[in-house]
């Protein structure tokens, strides 16, 4: 089998080719320095018996690595949307729900060092690993190697981003349902629309039984209501 990947030497330990195999197959990357990976995916609750530094440093690397990755490509991929809506997306892609999901999906477990004694939610420590192998990426590689690992095997075959914004909350409708619930007229009313120049950008104001609550802007009405119903449920306690 060794054969066919030249580059697990002898010298190396199983584990340390375990690690290899890992990160070619989920990660696309091939490290350079194995240790930085072992230590990117050593938990503290094993640290002592392995007697390896824990893979916290590495964790807070790959956590500030990652979001200026994941800011880089959506800032490309949504050149319309303005900073409010790139951060809502991009706060959905990298918080601890997502990131634990990827490195559970990934099966980080299966090469993770952690002891298995203690009570620990898998999950969690799947995803910290998942933001140290990112750090490690960096480091053994650089900033490009990141990318490549994050754009062409991550983010297709982990992440879909069209989903999560199919699961963006529609505070517009849910606005309605509650001023139908509680039997209140409701109305939209576009208060400035401005030309940006190869933009527009329009402020909205939510009117309930004719009283001004919320307003919002976006670079489009839609946009902007949203902003206004959601500014709206949340004076009301309802978000």
């Amino acid at each position: 089998m060794f054969a066919l990947f030249p580059f697990l030497s002898k010298k190396k330990s199983r584990y340390e080719q375990e690690v290899i195999l890992f990160m070619l197959k989920r990660f696309g990357y091939r490290p350079k320095n194995v240790a930085y990976f072992v230590r990117a995916l050593t938990h503290k609750s094993s640290s002592n018996i392995t007697n390896l530094p824990s893979n916290e440093r590495l964790e807070f690397l790959g956590d500030a690595i990652l979001d200026a990755v994941v800011a880089e490509m959506l800032f490309a991929k949504f050149p319309e949307e303005d900073e409010g809506y790139l951060t809502k997306i991009k706060s959905k892609i990298v918080n601890r729900g997502t990131l634990g999901m990827i490195g559970h999906e990934m099966e980080i477990h299966r090469v993770l060092q952690y002891n298995k004694s203690r009570s620990i939610k898998i999950e969690t420590i799947e995803g910290n690993a998942f933001e140290a192998l990112i750090g490690a990426i960096y480091l053994d590689g650089g900033l490009r190697s990141v990318e490549k690992s994050v754009n062409h095997h991550i983010f297709r075959k982990y992440v879909d981003i069209n989903q999560l914004l199919e699961e963006e909350i529609d505070f517009k409708s849910k606005l309605f349902i509650w001023s139908q619930k509680n039997r209140l007229p409701l109305e939209f009313e576009v208060v400035t629309e401005e030309n940006q120049g190869s933009s527009w950008l329009y402020t909205v104001r939510v009117m309930i039984n004719e009283k001004e609550f919320g307003r919002g802007s976006g670079s489009s009405k839609k946009r902007a209501e949203q902003a206004a119903a959601k500014e709206t449920l949340e004076l009301m306690g309802e978000v």
